[in-house]
């Protein structure tokens, strides 16, 4: 997943693979998928995005490791 944040348009944008979207369902006003014509989700696009969420939420991460992945 790559995360994208435009700040002169507060935009977010969270790609979810490398397909080519093909369409979009808009879930609510300024909260958008983006979507193959198999419906498969590629993309989140949330406009006003600021208003919508805690950005540093999202424009930060933490990667956890379980044990048992590593032999």
């Amino acid at each position: 997943m790559k995360v994208y944040y435009d700040d002169e348009v507060d935009a977010l944008y969270l790609k979810l693979g490398d397909e080519i979207p093909e369409g979009v369902i808009e879930l609510s006003e300024g909260v958008n998928l983006d979507t193959t014509s198999e419906d498969k989700i590629v993309g989140i696009e949330i406009l006003h995005a600021s208003k919508k969420m805690d950005l540093k939420t999202i424009l930060s991460y933490t990667l956890e490791v379980e044990k048992n992945l590593v032999e």
